[in-house]
């Protein structure tokens, strides 16, 4: 393997285009954009028909990528730099993109030679034509190439940059312009629209304009001597790419830290080694007067990526660019300064973050065109632009009138708060499964992978959208007791890991699951019957908690007579008893009671179990779902702090009628915590709450929704406080402050000497708790080290033969799904069965492919799983978000599933599909990979194969490191069915790709 792309010749990529447009698909954009040819804007004098497409990146650097782009919807595009430094000279870091939020990369001007860069525009140029005609997506001038030359004058003026220029003013000389035209004239019978007259009336002019990139640092002096070269020597239209740091190190620093990117490190350097803006605005007058002048276009593209520090070694480099959703307020503020001092007179073209949800309000500000290229690199890919090219579709397009400059201003203050841009609250969850890819039917849902009871998650959201909200709660239930309880609280890691957080957010799960209790429950209950006792065994459940509920429902349903212990009046354990009542109702909990009752088990409330010799005398199993109930104790120098659940039961027991005083303050950083000040905050009397903590709220072991939804209700977060003691009504705290940056990013805290005083007249103390180390050692249950139960990890049974420990009081405070999950197994060690088999059936193919590459928020009047994407049926993100296309999702006969494979010769490892696929690996690394010869095969260590005679069927394969002789369509002992299938597959139905 090499990170060097291979282009592809221009014969090749048409009959790739003939062939794979049969199968439904152009380099694996399914929805075309047809575009009207009558609704076009304008500018250097050409056509557009949308006012959009790819940046200058990994979008436009090969023939395929713009084609892809083209098809999509892009009519305006910024083609990947070319500069004196190219091909083998160029040092590019491998891998060179991450975007699974905001984006990084350590890549810069096209890694292609000059020369054979311009053959991949030259191609597009023709291809794209081509396809407009033949499929009727558009005129054949409806769009436009824009070149992007760099970095120096000494540069453009070299031979090989001054022949690209002047190649794509007029390339009708250039060996492949003729190359193209001539294949198309000697192949006009393929096409059925395109005539031998529109392919000779393709205009060699292919560009008549360039944008200007500058490395940063470059004199203004400098900038604009190549501009003026461009417009007085080269005669081109001319933008000049700005940088954010026009904008001066506090503003930047600023913006980024007040929209929770204080973590993205920089110093001020370039920001007094750039462009100054007092320098940069005389310089752009000048340069609009002399286009003026020369009868040409003149303009800023807002801006260029944005330079950082790598801290948590995000990229293999020193330094890496930023863009997209962090970058767009810094672009938009450059915007709204020229817009402003040029009184809106001055082009603005655009690229910093531009998406779906804003690209309509940038155009309306009289910015455009603008390209794109971070939403592109997320799952959807190219797909997405098709759905930004339906929102130009519906308006009239509009002539240049100038930039509103209040517009812009209105976009940047918005952008501030605006969820699309601000971080969220805390680091994002690794969305990885911790299993290597299948080289075979990879596709699984993250989100069924991410629960702990493996809940059939695209089955019931699937039928949810059917409107059967009873067939979805039985299917609910085969996995999940209570579907009211984790309708209501559960911590949805589900929701963590779907597929939708890289489009806006995820599917909303829990909501839909409660949907379907509450339009299921009724006509369930009626059908529930006490299932049938099948086994001579007994068992007893000590615990009403979830852990204890789920356990009875799965023995009970397994066919084991089942009796419940519960000390309290009333099952729930700490979801009835201390999780406050505004985050669920009894009602909720008694429904769930209601299901564990209708199985049969018996219910014995108000009695607790001593020991576990009082109940294994009668049964012959016993569960003990005990609960975390030691209290954590935090010891202050000076005065007491209240235990959190000791406050969350008397708060629920009293309503919320404590006297706590005005001042409440909790320490902790757990989602106990939050609750503990949510409702300290609903307390009677209670005037301030505030949540000390010696890290920052990112750094908090909350979930990201319960932290969100304290500061909603207005808690203090005292960050970066460490506890000492409490007097008089104040308690004293040490000031800490952030560290270093050890090697995962996490920074580390150091305390000082300053003191800081927070008024507190109640401190209560949410630190965790503890399993009852004391009851399981009275009743001789082996401990480790650190006082939790000695269990078996898959059967949950404890050094006593036949007790199994589950829930809180396992391994210490856990989910209440988690919980479900201890009981199912011991459920299922006892019954030495499971009790529910996985779901599947595959989700309809249109209507899934319907929805990839649209964004859409959720809308909570409507069922969410119309947002589902069926991953265990279609993932192909790696497909997606691939650049170059080079990985391929085939439909193989006899395989259920679509399979995907890795082409090696369009791949330059730009790493980007590793950070979308969801299993813990890399696809262009660890997928079945086509080589294009022997030598490409010898030179990686990827799984793959190279075909050596597509008549013959004969191959060589690689697999687990051994390289062995195949003939597609034979029996074989080394190569899996599976795979077999695809290498015949390949020759048979994808030969273009050969």
């Amino acid at each position: 393997m090499s990170d060097r792309m291979t282009p592809i010749p221009f014969g090749n990529l048409m009959n790739w285009i003939l062939k794979e447009h049969k199968k439904g698909a152009i380099f694996g954009v399914r929805r075309p954009f047809v575009a009207d040819p009558s609704h076009t804007y304008e500018i250097f004098g050409r056509k557009l028909e949308t006012p959009f497409g790819p940046a200058a990146g990994p979008h436009t650097q090969l023939a395929q990528n713009i084609v892809a782009s083209y098809v999509a919807g892009s009519r305006f595009f910024e083609l990947k730099t070319v500069q004196k430094l190219d091909g083998e000279d160029l040092p590019v870091n491998k891998p060179c993109i991450k975007a699974d939020d905001e984006c990084y990369n350590c890549e810069w001007s096209t890694e292609l030679y000059v020369p054979q860069a311009f053959d991949e525009y030259v191609k597009a140029w023709f291809a794209c034509q081509v396809v407009a005609k033949e499929y009727g997506l558009g005129a054949m001038d409806g769009f436009q190439f824009n070149m992007s030359v760099g970095y120096d004058l000494e540069g453009i003026k070299l031979e090989k940059i001054d022949k690209f220029i002047e190649g794509m003013k007029d390339a009708s000389e250039t060996a492949i312009f003729k190359e193209c035209r001539q294949w198309l004239l000697d192949n006009a019978d393929l096409f059925e629209k395109v005539t031998k007259e529109d392919i000779e009336g393709i205009s060699p002019e292919v560009c008549n304009c360039a944008t200007l990139s500058t490395l940063h640092g470059c004199p203004p002096q400098e900038i604009e001597r190549i501009a003026r070269y461009l417009i007085e020597e080269k005669k081109v239209h001319t933008f000049i790419k700005c940088n954010p740091t026009l904008l001066g190190y506090e503003y930047a620093r600023d913006m980024m830290d007040s929209m929770g990117y204080d973590y993205v490190a920089f110093g001020d350097f370039h920001f007094k080694d750039d462009l100054q803006y007092s320098d940069a605005v005389p310089m752009l007058e000048r340069l609009q007067a002399l286009a003026g002048e020369k009868g040409l276009e003149f303009g800023v593209k807002i801006t260029n990526t944005f330079p950082v520090d790598v801290k948590a070694g995000e990229l293999p480099s020193e330094e890496m660019y930023m863009s997209g959703k962090s970058l767009y307020p810094l672009s938009m503020s450059v915007a709204m300064k020229l817009a402003k001092d040029f009184g809106g007179k001055l082009r603005i073209s655009y690229s910093g973050g531009a998406d779906y949800f804003n690209i309509k309000d940038i155009v309306d500000a009289g910015i455009w065109p603008v390209t794109m290229a971070t939403t592109m690199l997320k799952p959807g890919g190219y797909q997405r632009l098709e759905q930004i090219g339906q929102i130009f579709a519906k308006d009239e397009a509009k002539a240049f009138e100038g930039v509103d400059a209040q517009r812009v201003a209105q976009l940047v203050e918005a952008a501030k708060t605006d969820k699309h841009h601000v971080k969220a609250v805390k680091p994002l969850p690794s969305r990885k499964i911790k299993r290597p890819v299948p080289l075979t039917d990879c596709f699984v849902a993250p989100c069924e992978e991410g629960c702990p009871i493996h809940q059939d998650i695209t089955t019931y959201l699937k039928l949810m959208g059917a409107g059967k909200a009873e067939e979805a709660l039985e299917v609910i239930l085969l996995k999940n007791p209570l579907p009211f309880i984790t309708g209501t609280i559960c911590a949805h890691n589900c929701m963590s890991k779907c597929t939708r957080n890289f489009y806006e957010t995820p599917v909303n799960i829990r909501r839909t699951k409660l949907e379907a209790a509450e339009g299921g429950f009724e006509a369930v209950m009626a059908k529930l019957k006490k299932p049938e006792i099948t086994s001579g065994k007994t068992a007893a459940v000590v615990g009403g908690g979830p852990a204890g509920m789920a356990a009875a429902y799965f023995l009970a349903r397994g066919g084991v007579k089942t009796t419940l212990f519960e000390k309290e009046e009333k099952l729930g354990g700490v979801v009835r008893n201390v999780i406050p009542g505004f985050r669920i109702s009894d009602e909720a909990i008694d429904n769930d009671a209601k299901l564990i009752e209708a199985m049969g088990v018996e219910i014995v409330t108000g009695r607790e179990i001593g020991s576990v010799d009082e109940v294994k005398t009668d049964y012959d199993y016993v569960v003990l779902a005990l609960g975390a109930s030691t209290p954590g104790v935090l010891r202050l120098e000076k005065g007491e702090a209240m235990n959190a659940l000791e406050f969350l039961a008397q708060f629920k027991a009293t309503d919320g009628n404590l006297d706590l005083g005005e001042n409440v303050v909790v320490i902790g950083g757990g989602n106990t915590a939050m609750d503990t000040a949510r409702a300290a905050k609903r307390n009677k009397g209670v005037k301030k709450v505030s949540l000390v903590y010696r890290r920052t709220k990112r750094y908090m072991p909350a979930d990201a929704e319960e932290l969100e939804m304290a500061i909603e209700d207005g808690v203090e977060f005292a960050e970066l406080l460490s506890p000492v003691k409490l007097e008089n009504g104040v308690l004293y705290c040490k000031k800490m402050v952030l560290g270093d940056y050890d090697a995962s990013g996490r920074r580390g805290v150091v305390e000082t000497d300053e003191v800081v005083e927070v008024p507190a007249d109640t401190v209560i103390a949410a630190v965790g708790e503890k399993v009852p180390g004391a009851f399981y050692e009275a009743n001789g249950i082996a401990l480790d080290n650190r006082g939790r139960v000695q269990a078996d990890q898959e059967t949950l049974e404890t050094s006593v033969a036949g007790v199994y420990a589950a829930g809180d009081g396992l391994y210490g405070p856990a989910t209440v799904v988690e919980g479900i999950r201890d009981g199912m197994k011991a459920a299922e060690a006892i019954l030495g069965r499971s009790v529910a088999e996985d779901l599947f059936s595959l989700s309809d193919e249109g209507k899934i492919y319907g929805r990839k590459g649209n964004l859409m928020e959720e809308d909570g009047k409507d069922v969410d799983s119309k947002r589902c994407l069926s991953c265990n049926s279609y993932c192909e993100n790696c497909v997606e978000v691939c650049p170059n296309r080079a990985n391929i999702t085939l439909t193989v006969p006899g395989m259920e599933r679509h399979q995907i494979i890795h082409v090696d010769y369009m791949c330059n490892e730009c790493g980007n599909c590793k950070s979308f696929c969801p299993w813990d690996s890399a696809p262009y690394l660890d997928k079945f990979t086509l080589f294009a010869n022997k030598k490409d095969m010898e030179d990686s260590k990827n799984q793959g194969f190279v075909v050596l005679d597509r008549e013959t069927g004969a191959c060589k394969v690689r697999l687990q490191g051994k390289v062995t002789d195949y003939v597609a369509g034979t029996a074989s002992d080394v190569v899996p069915e599976g795979i077999a299938k695809i290498i015949g597959t390949v020759i048979r139905d994808y030969a273009y790709m050969l």
